[in-house]
């Protein structure tokens, strides 16, 4: 999870840092393995399994410390979005 990035970031490269606040000021958070930085799927043995990515455009840079908690992000989020977007993926072991 990635918050506060610049309005004029127009994609993430490949390889981001795995730390709390990056060099243009964005902020991660922690992800479902409770730690910082995209570690990628790990679905459960079977049927495929579904992984959403989803973009906000918020009208206000976001009041959450780095490392915050998805609940503490979207929490700040309330009654800032202006435009969402999302990418749904499959991916089965």
């Amino acid at each position: 999870m990635i918050y506060n990035l610049p309005a004029d970031l127009r994609e993430l490269p490949e390889g981001v840092p795995t730390r709390q606040t990056l060099d243009n000021g964005a902020r991660q958070g922690k992800n479902d393995f409770d730690t910082i930085g995209y570690a990628g799927p790990k679905p459960p043995a079977g049927k495929s399994h579904r992984y959403y990515f989803k973009l906000y455009a918020l009208d206000t840079t976001l009041d959450v410390a780095p490392g915050g908690t998805r609940d503490q992000v979207v929490a700040a989020m309330k009654e800032h979005v202006l435009a969402q977007g999302q990418l749904m993926g499959r991916y089965a072991r």
